[in-house]
């Protein structure tokens, strides 16, 4: 008696988008593996005392892997300044949030970024993109970014509470900036701590908004007591 043939069901064809999407999120992920590895590095031993062999090793990965998404060492130093740049910028625009007053506004966001190296970090980037032109288009992406969400987040603020800037919002912003990096640079080569740091941020950064004072506060409750609708007056 011949034996029965079994019947296999077919193979589902592959999805192609899945497999692309599968791809695009792989490569995410071993970017992001390989930037986090290099930016700790980096910081820690500078770009001269870091290899790429160190980089793929603490990424656990290949370093065939940091020259395919990155080209060169340089690049990936570029990338990963960039990028820790724009994470301290996130986090003291959060830790400002809940500030009441300008002066507690201003001092979360200086606290938060002289207490990171990620300023100084970024500064270096900044110096190699002077002999390596061809980085420089990430690094002038980046500052813009800073500008432009700092300049939202404070006019923002300015909104919300009804305090009055002393410069329109953008020229707040990338002066805010550009003292962050010019402070920084000069603590740092002079050996300062955080806290002398940030001492010296607020004290060149001085008053940047005020809130309404007390005889507005007054007028402004005088007119809304005596104004009535219609042009009428109370009794």
């Amino acid at each position: 008696m011949a034996p029965k043939s079994v019947q296999t069901a077919p193979e589902a064809p592959s999805d192609p988008k899945h497999a692309a999407r599968a791809t695009r999120t792989a490569g995410r992920q071993m970017r992001s593996r390989l930037l986090d590895g290099a930016s700790q590095l980096f910081k820690e031993r500078g770009l001269a005392g870091t290899s790429i062999s160190d980089i793929a090793a603490a990424a656990d990965a290949f370093p065939s892997q940091i020259t395919y998404y990155f080209r060169t060492k340089e690049a990936l130093f570029v990338e990963a300044a960039c990028r820790d740049m724009l994470y301290v910028a996130r986090a003291a625009e959060e830790a400002a949030l809940q500030a009441r007053t300008p002066h507690d506004y201003t001092r979360a966001l200086v606290e938060t970024v002289t207490a990171t190296d990620s300023v100084a970090f970024f500064t270096e980037a900044l110096t190699l993109t002077r002999r390596r032109q061809d980085l420089a288009p990430l690094v002038e992406r980046t500052i813009e970014r800073l500008h432009g969400e700092g300049m939202r987040a404070y006019a923002g603020q300015i909104e919300r509470h009804g305090w009055k800037s002393l410069r329109d919002p953008d020229a707040s912003s990338r002066r805010f900036w550009a003292l962050a990096i010019g402070v920084m640079v000069e603590g740092y080569a002079m050996g300062r701590s955080a806290e002398e740091l940030c001492s010296e941020m607020l004290r060149v950064l001085g008053d940047q908004a005020t809130t309404t004072s007390a005889a507005d506060s007054a007028r402004l409750r005088l007119v809304g007591d005596n104004y009535e609708p219609d042009g009428e007056r109370s009794a």
